[in-house]
């Protein structure tokens, strides 16, 4: 019998009835000399707020909110504010972002009870950098970004079986939507295709595939690697599809981690890619793993070229399976998810979100099938 596991268990969200957000009392605005932002609720409910450095922004996170009524442009007025986002942001959480045009401090911040249910008021007062600096940070919550609803025994039990344990690892989520291009997301699409693949490589005997995100949420880079040590991963494979200004460049490609930068291109794409942990304050240098250098240095002696060799030969499998390739297919750049030294990781690129035809094809249930079985060919032989 086939196994389903998914690497996180959302029932908290199903759980717990969400919060209404009214677009009508809700708005992003300038003040005399200040910010002002106002969101309004059908009832109170847990929050935070905190501003963050280099880019400057004002973060607000809210439990049990759906901001999917909202529209960014129509809320935001000013100068002050160049950008709104939001999104879910973990199991039960979502998050509000707002890009700072300046240097602005939180001198105010409540939310009070309304007749329409709740009213959440804060006000940015302006600053010098200095200042700004001085009092940016997130919160002490030790373990707010720790990914929750694992079953730890689960994992467990799965790092000890015999079993080549695939971790698949659909990119962005939540906040963070990546690349968004004819109506498709990044996000969403692979996660189509990630539940894809877990479904045909969970079909392979003596292969077990976990995904990192089961549903449209944000899942910090840092948790996506300390998941696959707690399940044993013999591979971590990160889904992406990429997209340009231009629309002429198609095709998949393979990276695997280079020692340095990597290509122009591979720079743009890991700036792409990755912001989303920068959206969400997430440090990169400080969570992508590389402690103990020396010992991650040694321990890559024996991964990297492992990852290398598991990429030319899922590039030949994509080509078998009639997946069509970017003119060069084997690339390398330092993604964070691929700097893991305790097992090889590779990210496949599966097209070109810019391109009308790989978005037509990426887009259909074969073109996707294609990549899923590729992938599925290449642990077969891995897993001998």
């Amino acid at each position: 019998m086939i196994r389903w596991l998914m690497a996180f268990l959302f029932a908290a969200n199903l759980a717990t009835a969400q919060v209404a957000v009214d677009p009508a009392r809700t708005r992003v605005s300038d003040g005399w000399w200040t910010l002002e932002i106002a969101l309004g609720f059908d009832r109170i409910t847990p929050y935070r707020v905190f501003t963050l450095d280099d880019p400057r922004r004002l973060v607000i996170d809210v439990e049990g909110a759906s901001f999917a009524g909202l529209d960014a442009d129509s809320i935001l007025s000013g100068d002050r504010a160049e950008a709104v986002r939001f999104g879910p942001l973990r199991p039960g959480w979502s998050r509000m972002v707002i890009d700072l045009a300046e240097p602005l401090v939180i001198a105010q911040a409540g939310m009070v009870a309304a007749e329409a249910g709740a009213d959440l008021t804060i006000i940015l007062d302006r600053a010098s950098p200095e200042v700004f600096s001085d009092k940016a940070g997130a919160p002490p919550d030790p373990g707010w970004d720790v990914v929750t609803g694992f079953d730890p025994k689960v994992a467990a039990d799965l790092a000890k079986s015999e079993d080549f344990v695939v971790v698949i690892d659909p990119g962005h989520g939540g906040i963070d939507p990546g690349a968004v291009r004819g109506g498709i997301k990044e996000a969403d699409l692979m996660l189509l295709l990630a539940m894809e693949m877990a479904v045909v490589l969970n079909a392979q005997e003596g292969v077990q595939a976990v995904l990192t995100r089961d549903a449209d949420v944000f899942v910090p880079l840092a948790a996506r690697m300390t998941l696959a040590r707690q399940v044993g991963a013999d591979l971590f494979v990160s889904l992406h599809a990429d997209a340009l200004e231009e629309d002429d460049a198609r095709g998949a490609s393979i990276y695997t981690l280079s020692p340095d930068g990597g290509s122009a291109a591979a720079r743009r794409s890991v700036e792409r890619h990755e912001r989303g942990d920068l959206l969400a304050g997430v440090d990169l240098n400080a969570t992508d793993d590389r402690v103990a250098t020396a010992l991650m240095d040694l321990a890559r002696a024996e991964t990297g070229p492992e990852a290398r060799r598991i990429a030319d030969a899922l590039v030949a499998s994509l080509q078998a399976q009639g997946v069509l390739l970017n003119g060069n297919p084997r690339r390398r750049g330092q993604f964070a998810v691929l700097t893991a030294a305790d097992f090889p990781s590779v990210l496949i690129e599966a097209g070109f979100l810019s391109n009308a035809q790989d978005r037509a094809v990426l887009a259909t249930a074969e073109g996707r099938a294609r990549i899923s079985r590729a992938l599925r060919d290449t642990v077969v032989l891995l897993a001998r």
